[in-house]
């Protein structure tokens, strides 16, 4: 009779496109999220926590198809044949929480939400599958105030974290006025959306539809390409860095030249910004109206003292999703960093949203006016390491070592008064045959410092103190002389151990 064979051992590996994340980066980022969800929670807006799994239906953006069920998501099929999903951001939930309790929630509902979000996308350099979102968002409100109110708070987040007036700067614009400016161009919006299941769609509507999204899509490149690449990639396309051709969009210069009008028209000053934009708008109401939006939100937060220092009108901001119906805002990061080549660049974006009114119709059929904005958790988290806020070494717990393993509740004793004095603490849980590991497992834990307490300590009712941050120091560079002016071990009564803890703590500090 044949061996049974034998089960290989699994291989311990992250899934590609994830990452674990350890100590410092976890509490790092729990440090940054509570400093923004306060400044949510002053603004009067309430968190929300929906389920991670909603249907794909409700996530409507990725639908199941026959020859791959989780396109964009990561997708399967309940009990009951129903095509369940990870979310793939925060703002999808919130429009199904809302229409299903809207009758139970205050109009407008303010809320805030934080947490992973899942894409089943090609990972790739600083991409991941699942990443973390911070959103903000108002439902129920038309109101430019809403809109004004999401950039100020913005603004105040990205300063309460830690990131100074002058490095950071609030872009806004208006899809409305885009929209105006491809009305002028005879890229009018048509009413049918091209969808190959609609069967009343023309030809003519589909190809209307796709030319403006590739417009949208090309505009939205402004930043990276240029003016004269925009130009070339709306007309007749372009050669790229790595030599490969980019078919154009194939506009005629003649509707080219309104769209790069637009994009140019930032001037001196925000009036001068909004005048241009009235010239570029022409007599397209649309564009009128996302002009007359623009000035609203610009008086508004000019009453709170946000200025042109922190929050400004932009015409290049775009945001590349479709479902954004009016305002819409980034937050840049205007230091300079250093590229993976040594090359000075902008840290760029970490932050965006705008208005949506009509995400929740899907549900409710029903217009329901929204605007929101998601903080890039990770990007802002980076940019916090370059400005030198947080990063480093992150100190670890008070270690208490074990001379007696007979004695454990002494020891007990002592991390209990640490715990309850509010300091971080804890007993050496391995072998404490050798004392040596005791203290290379100390110093590999980052500890601050050490307590010893063997059998001749006790008796006299003394503990001994290391000084583990200062002994490293005195060891790195220290003559003889300072090392017996600067001792960094203390032997003090048992009764002042937090005393004497806190007061090196205080010194490292």
């Amino acid at each position: 009779m044949a061996k049974p064979k034998k089960q290989p051992r699994p291989k311990a590996e992250t899934p590609k496109g994830f990452r674990d994340y350890f100590g410092a980066d976890v509490t790092e980022r729990a440090a940054m999220l509570n400093a923004i969800a306060g400044v949510y929670h002053r603004y009067g807006f309430d968190a929300l926590e929906s389920s991670a799994v909603e249907t794909v239906e409700a996530l409507g953006k990725f639908l199941p198809d026959v020859d791959r069920p989780n396109e964009g998501v990561f997708a399967w099929q309940d009990e009951d044949e129903k095509w369940l999903a990870l979310r793939y951001d925060l703002t999808a939930p919130l429009a199904r929480v809302y229409a299903q309790h809207r009758n139970d929630l205050p109009t407008p509902y303010r809320r805030y939400a934080m947490g992973p979000v899942w894409r089943n996308e090609k990972p790739g350099p600083g991409r991941f599958r699942q990443f973390y979102q911070c959103d903000a968002d108002t439902v129920g409100t038309a109101s430019m105030a809403a809109d004004a109110e999401i950039c100020a708070m913005l603004a105040d987040a990205l300063e309460e974290v830690g990131i100074p007036r002058g490095d950071y700067v609030v872009r806004v614009n208006n899809r409305k006025v885009l929209e105006g400016v491809l009305d002028r161009i005879g890229l009018a919006k048509t009413k049918i959306q091209a969808n190959p299941k609609d069967l009343d769609a023309t030809v003519s509507d589909a190809y209307d539809v796709a030319i403006r999204n590739a417009v949208m899509r090309t505009i939205d490149k402004f930043d990276k390409v240029g003016e004269s690449g925009v130009r070339e990639l709306l007309t007749t396309g372009r050669e790229d860095a790595s030599g490969a051709f980019i078919d154009g969009v194939g506009l005629s210069d003649a509707q080219a030249d309104p769209v790069l009008v637009f994009l140019t028209s930032k001037g001196e000053s925000t009036a001068e910004t909004l005048a241009n934009l009235r010239a570029a708008v022409g007599t397209s109401e649309r564009g009128i109206e996302g002009v007359k939006e623009l000035e609203e939100i610009t008086t508004l937060l000019e009453a709170q003292g946000y200025g042109p220092d922190r929050i400004v009108i932009d015409p290049s901001v775009v945001r590349g999703l479709g479902y954004y119906t009016g305002p819409v805002f980034e937050a840049e990061l205007t230091f300079e960093i250093l590229d993976e080549k040594g090359r000075p660049r902008q840290f760029g974006s970490v932050a965006g949203g705008g208005r949506y009114d009509d995400l929740v119709a899907r549900f409710t059929g029903q217009q329901v006016p929204a605007v929101g904005v998601s903080i890039g958790v990770d990007r802002l988290l980076a940019a916090l390491r370059e400005k030198g806020r947080i990063g480093g070494e992150a100190q670890g717990p008070v270690v208490v070592t074990v001379m007696d393993r007979d004695r454990m509740a002494d020891y007990q004793a002592m991390v209990g008064e640490l715990r309850q004095a509010g300091i971080r603490a804890e007993v050496y849980l391995g072998n404490p045959k050798n004392f040596g590991n005791q203290m290379k497992y100390a110093d590999r834990r980052s500890s601050p410092v050490a307590i010893i307490e063997g059998g001749d300590e006790k008796a006299r009712g003394v503990v001994q103190i290391k000084d583990l941050i200062l002994g490293a120091q005195i060891a790195e560079s220290a003559t003889l002389e300072e090392w017996k002016e600067r001792p960094s071990q203390y032997e003090v009564p048992r009764d002042q151990l937090v005393e004497k803890v806190r007061d090196i703590l205080t010194g490292q500090s």
